[in-house]
């Protein structure tokens, strides 16, 4: 058995970027335009996290 085998599989992106658009509706590429802010609303949270660590390791080391 290969380790790879105990972890879980990981689902397909629903979104590709460069995707042709041309088949979708209008509802469609809303519910897309949706998911792509939350995903950058995710990633803008990430990079606060991390801003925030790295400046609590600078005032720790500072002292």
């Amino acid at each position: 058995m290969d380790s790879d085998d105990l972890l879980p599989a990981k689902k397909a992106p629903q979104i590709l970027l460069g995707e042709d658009i041309s088949a979708f509706s209008a509802h469609e590429l809303e519910q897309r335009i949706a998911a792509l802010e939350a995903e950058i609303a995710r990633c803008r949270q990430g990079i606060s996290a991390r801003l925030a660590t790295k400046s609590a390791a600078e005032n720790f080391f500072k002292r």
